[in-house]
C-alpha cells in the first residue's frame, strides 16, 4: 500500500525517538517505511521541510487558552502558551532542536509566534520564542546526560577542588581564598530537573513583568 505524507511524517518521528535527531536521515525513514529514500520526494522535497512537519506534529495542540469568566472570554495567557509549548517540544525526543531549527528554516514567523505576538507584540513574541527554545533544548540535553549517568555531582561542584594542606597552611594564600562561607550557599536538596521547571517559570515571570513595565512606561509618556 501506496504511504502517504502523514504515513512519512510518523516514521520520521518514530525515528527521531529511537535515534535522535542527528541520526533521523531520509535514508532511516525510508527504511522504516520499508521504501526506497527517493520515494519520500514524492512527499517532501528535501529534509528541511519534513523537519518543518514533523515540528508542526510536535506542537500540534499548543495554542492560546481562551477561557471563560462569568460568560466572558478572556485573552489567551502567554505565560500558559510558552509553558504549553515547552512541555509539547521536551514530551519527544530532542523535539525542541525539531521545532528550533524548523521555525529558522521558515525565517518568518511561525503560527505559535504569531499568538504571542496578538498577546505581546511582535519583540515580546519573538523574547518568549527564543527563550522557550533555548530554555527547552538546555533541559532537554540535561535530560540525556542523566541518563547517561554524565552529569557532575552537584555537592562537588559545590565544593570545588580539595586545598593542598601545605597550600592551606600558607597564610597568604589563604587570604586570598575566599571563605566558603562568604559565598552564596546552593541548595543541594533540590533536584535539578525540578529546578529547571521552576527556573523556567521565573524566567518568564521576569520577560512578561519587563514587557509589561515597558507598557506603562510607553502610556505614561504619551
Amino acid at each position: 500500500m501506496r504511504n502517504s505524507l502523514a504515513d512519512v511524517v510518523a516514521a520520521a518521528l518514530r525515528v527521531l525517538d529511537e535515534q535522535g535527531l542527528e541520526n533521523c536521515s531520509m535514508r532511516r525513514v525510508a527504511a522504516a517505511l520499508d521504501v526506497q529514500p527517493s520515494a519520500l520526494y514524492h512527499h517532501v522535497p528535501n529534509k528541511q521541510t519534513l523537519l518543518a512537519l514533523m515540528a508542526d506534529e510536535i506542537v500540534l495542540g499548543v495554542g492560546p487558552r481562551v477561557t471563560t469568566v462569568s460568560g466572558a472570554g478572556t485573552a489567551g495567557d502567554p505565560r500558559r502558551l510558552c509553558i504549553d509549548l515547552r512541555e509539547a517540544m521536551l514530551a519527544v525526543r530532542d523535539g525542541a532542536d525539531v521545532v528550533a531549527t524548523a521555525t529558522a528554516f521558515r525565517l518568518g514567523r511561525s503560527r505559535i509566534e504569531n499568538s504571542l505576538a496578538q498577546l505581546v507584540g511582535s519583540d515580546g513574541a519573538r523574547t518568549l520564542l527564543l527563550y522557550t527554545f533555548g530554555h527547552a533544548q538546555s533541559t532537554q540535553t540535561h535530560r540525556q546526560a542523566a541518563a547517561l549517568g554524565a552529569l557532575v555531582d552537584a555537592g562537588a561542584a559545590v565544593a570545588g577542588p580539595p586545598v593542598a594542606a601545605s597550600t592551606a597552611a600558607d597564610p597568604a594564600v589563604a587570604g586570598a581564598i575566599p571563605a566558603r562561607a562568604d559565598r552564596p550557599a546552593a541548595d543541594l536538596t533540590v533536584d535539578p530537573a525540578v529546578d529547571l521547571d521552576a527556573s523556567f517559570g521565573r524566567g518568564l515571570d521576569l520577560i512578561l513583568a519587563g514587557l509589561a513595565a515597558r507598557e506603562a512606561a510607553e502610556f505614561v509618556t504619551q
